[in-house]
């Protein structure tokens, strides 16, 4: 189960690395990296910040699970 996990895991960030890749060359209709981190901090349902929110909310699973052991 272990290395299912562990494979999981490493094809995501394989595939991540390849579409910040391909969203870099020039004239590409793939969004870079930066590009969609903009898209979602500007998100906006009213006054309330939901990308904002959101984004924080992932970067304390992310900590959470893979940090705090």
């Amino acid at each position: 189960m272990r290395v299912l996990a562990v494979g999981g895991f490493s094809s995501a960030l394989a595939l991540v690395a390849a579409l910040v890749v391909l969203g870099r060359r020039p004239g590409s209709r793939i969004p870079s990296l930066g590009a969609v981190c903009g898209r979602v901090m500007s998100y906006e349902v009213g006054p309330v910040p939901v990308g904002r929110i959101g984004l924080l909310g992932f970067w304390w699973w992310v900590g959470w699970h893979f940090l705090a052991r």
